[in-house]
């Protein structure tokens, strides 16, 4: 049980353009030195690029990659006894989303290219069709969390 408190669940701003707060969470996420700005110009230059690319509204892109990324399992660390078991977990939405959004951002990063709006673009747009590496990141977490079905009794 944890002694700390929890914090507070404040709902997140939306951004300028969209007006929709999970663009919000990505540039709070892609923010790097408190470049706020650089970070909403790279965003949005990644789903001009999505635009263009699908033909779709580069929101709905967005969801649909968010929502093929988030995972419904996750494993932590759990010691009994003197060693140390990982514990299949279900996670909240909201814990899932935000998940989500670092595993795409991340796998963004490791993507070769030149800049990172094309990078992301192209992330957002593999994962909304099922493929990249995020997706691969919540398969391989969902496939420890099987393997490890037999502890979850620690919980």
């Amino acid at each position: 049980m944890s002694r700390r408190s929890n914090a507070g669940g404040g709902t997140a701003k939306s951004d300028p353009i969209y007006r929709n707060r999970l663009v919000n969470m990505l540039v709070n996420r892609i923010l790097r030195d408190g470049k706020k700005s650089l970070a909403y110009g790279i965003l949005y230059r990644a789903m001009e690029r999505i635009k263009r690319t699908t033909r779709k509204n580069p929101l709905s892109v967005l969801r649909q990659a968010v929502r093929g990324v988030t995972p419904n399992v996750t494993v932590r660390a759990r010691r009994v006894g003197g060693s140390t078991y990982q514990v299949p977990a279900e996670i909240m939405p909201a814990q899932g989303k935000a998940l989500a959004v670092r595993w795409i951002l991340g796998a963004s990063r490791k993507r070769s290219g030149r800049d990172m709006a094309s990078k992301s673009s192209y992330e957002l747009m593999d994962a909304a069709r099922n493929g990249g590496s995020a997706v691969r990141k919540r398969e391989e977490t969902h496939k420890v969390a099987e393997a490890n079905r037999a502890f979850a009794h620690f919980r």
